[in-house]
């Protein structure tokens, strides 16, 4: 049994507070009176912590946070999930497709080794044969993380709801299919045998290649998937709209698309570079954006020439336990299933079923349904026109320089982040970074607050622009002081909220019982409260080059990945804010300037 989510004391969480919070001041007197506010927080929200420790002793097969979290952290909020909601990973190259012309679509071939890779991993996690997820505490035992999440993974969907969504799991010993998109068509397919091994990936491929020939021939336009884009009531009054005009056959319908496995959408686009990836990832791209089901847990987006793109449902489930899932796809080469199962016939096809098929065609061709379409389409537009997105590949270093140099490969990234952002505002200000909790039972996310003292002094040092003279000893000694004692106080913050002792999840639980009529404390009112934990700046990193909106109207997202010789940074914001290319600019630079200023004073000490 793993151990409850913790509670830290009210007095290490005013400390905290303080020291990520100060340095978005803009006066002596905010400064004053928000140490103040921090002083007396332990005795005015004494109350509040009694009743969260009662919490958590009552919930004793949960976690204190869960049902908050994941009621009003995701189930109520009404955005899209297009843009603002899901994540998505760019899936490395199959370098065992043809390279050459051939009769076939690579991203049918790429398609069905994915599906076979998802069906072998299926197995193992609804079998319970996976091996259980761990990390290394120092140099001591393995510590188990919580599996929970895994239960969302295949056969779930969430589904809208006036208000508050809900969210459906489906018993996957009972369903054997996947959902298959193209052009907006859907399919159910069989992808796996009676004893849930893979169907042979010919066997797949074929499968693949009858759903479109099947949605040509019944080319519509009426892509009931764009609805899925809405925001979450309006698609919570389309669903209705759907289930009263289609009456049962829609209701099965539904069930069917909501109950496959995955969704594997083949779509008509052959990108090139990693920002074209990314935005046909991240929102569709194009008309492609009606060839999705964003409610759906997991997507597969295939293009043209074999390049796979992976889409996440995040409201029951984060990004690292898809990390598994994309090495095991990743792992998964198409030539070599070829060669296993070279003697079986190509010519076997599982069984298909377009999933509004036995909906009459009037309800398709109804003018309520027609309307709610074409509401969606452009409300889509809209939203999606409004987006901008770069990718920042850079090729200077990655984290064997970091780690060489004696620095936290993520902490290093981190500051270079907040160096570029204070560059690119004028001003420090909240930064989130996502860190997993999941070593306690049925934890999920914890914030790492970037911004610090420590960070604060540093990028003041080094300046709204590159002007430092790198062959000043002392100023330069002293910018490299700076900048290690920032990182090393963003390891530890990283390493308190990984072991459940960060402050917002803290704060957050404290305010949820605070009554009608009850007094709040003194912080709770202070500006720089709610300004500290605006996320401005949300980042994450992961592998496979991970990408995802920004959290507000006014900010920017930032995921990476830190490769041994690389980086990666996807940068999203709104596009009339008109950032992602100028952040991208300044983290190059704020990199380039850094592997400078470390390496001089490296030589230098070598001298001595």
């Amino acid at each position: 049994m793993l151990p409850p989510l913790p509670i830290p004391s009210l007095e290490e969480t005013a400390t905290k507070f303080l020291a990520t919070s100060l340095p978005l001041a803009k006066t002596e007197a905010e400064a004053r009176s928000l140490i103040e506010a921090a002083k007396i927080f332990p005795s005015e929200a004494a109350e509040l912590q009694k009743r969260l420790k009662n919490r958590k002793d009552s919930v004793k097969d949960s976690s204190w946070l869960q049902h908050w979290w994941n009621t009003f952290g995701y189930l109520q909020i009404r955005d899209p999930n297009v843009v603002n909601i899901s994540y998505f990973f760019q899936l490395d190259d199959d370098d065992t497709l043809p390279s050459e012309d051939c009769n076939k679509s690579l991203g049918v071939m790429r398609g069905a080794a994915v599906l076979h890779a998802i069906a072998d991993y299926r197995k193992l996690v609804c079998s319970g044969s996976l091996q259980n997820e761990s990390i290394r505490k120092e140099k001591k035992d393995q510590i188990p993380l919580c599996s929970t999440t895994f239960k969302y993974m295949f056969h779930g969907c969430r589904v809208p709801r006036r208000n508050q969504d809900t969210f459906h799991i489906y018993d996957p010993s009972l369903y054997k299919h996947c959902i298959v998109a193209y052009r907006g068509q859907f399919f159910s397919m069989d992808f796996v045998d009676d004893c849930n091994d893979p169907f042979p990936v010919v066997m797949l491929e074929r499968g693949l290649e009858h759903c479109i020939k099947l949605a040509r021939e019944l080319e519509n336009d009426t892509k009931l998937g764009v609805l899925t884009t809405s925001d979450r009531d309006s698609w919570a009054d389309a669903r209705e709209e759907l289930l009263r005009v289609g009456g049962v056959q829609m209701e099965i319908a539904l069930e069917k698309l909501e109950s496959g496995a995955i969704l594997l959408c083949l779509d008509d686009e052959a990108p090139v570079s990693m920002r074209q990836c990314a935005n046909i990832y991240w929102h569709g791209g194009g008309k492609s954006g009606e060839n999705r089901w964003h409610d759906k847990s997991i997507q597969i987006l295939c293009q043209t020439n074999g390049k796979v793109g992976f889409l996440g449902e995040h409201s029951m489930s984060d990004g690292m336990p898809a990390v598994g899932l994309c090495s095991h796809i990743l792992r998964t080469k198409y030539q070599h299933l070829l060669q296993i199962e070279h003697t079986f016939g190509a010519n076997v096809m599982p069984p298909i079923q377009n999933v509004f098929e036995g909906i009459a065609p009037s309800v398709l061709s109804n003018p309520s349904i027609l309307d709610l379409v074409e509401k969606a389409r452009a409300d889509f537009s809209k939203l999606v026109s409004n987006q901008q997105l770069s990718v920042q590949s850079f090729h200077g270093y990655g984290s064997n320089f970091i780690k060489e140099s004696g620095y936290s490969p993520d902490a290093f990234i981190q500051i270079i982040i907040q160096l570029a952002v204070y560059r690119l505002f004028g001003k420090q200000v909240a930064t989130y970074e996502s860190s997993q909790v999941r070593i306690f039972l049925h934890g999920r996310t914890e914030t790492i607050r970037s911004v610090s003292n420590a960070s604060h002094s540093f990028v003041k040092s080094m300046g709204l622009r590159p002007k430092l003279d790198y062959n000043d000893p002392i100023k330069r000694k002293e910018n490299v002081s700076l900048f290690r004692t920032a990182t090393e106080s963003h390891s530890k913050y990283a390493r308190d909220a990984a072991q459940g002792y960060g402050i917002d999840r803290h704060l957050y639980g404290l305010s949820m019982l605070v009554g009608d009529g009850e007094q709040s404390p003194t912080l709770f009112g202070h500006p720089l409260y709610g300004q500290s934990k605006y996320w401005k700046v949300s980042t994450s990193t992961l592998p496979n080059a991970p990408g995802f909106g920004c959290v507000v109207p006014d900010g920017v997202g930032i995921a990476y990945e830190v490769k041994p010789d690389s980086c990666i940074f996807t940068i999203t914001a709104r596009g009339d804010n008109g950032w992602t290319e100028n952040l991208s600019y300044l983290v190059e630079e704020a990199l380039l300037e850094m592997r400078l200023v470390v390496d001089l004073e490296k030589e230098k000490l070598s001298k001595l």
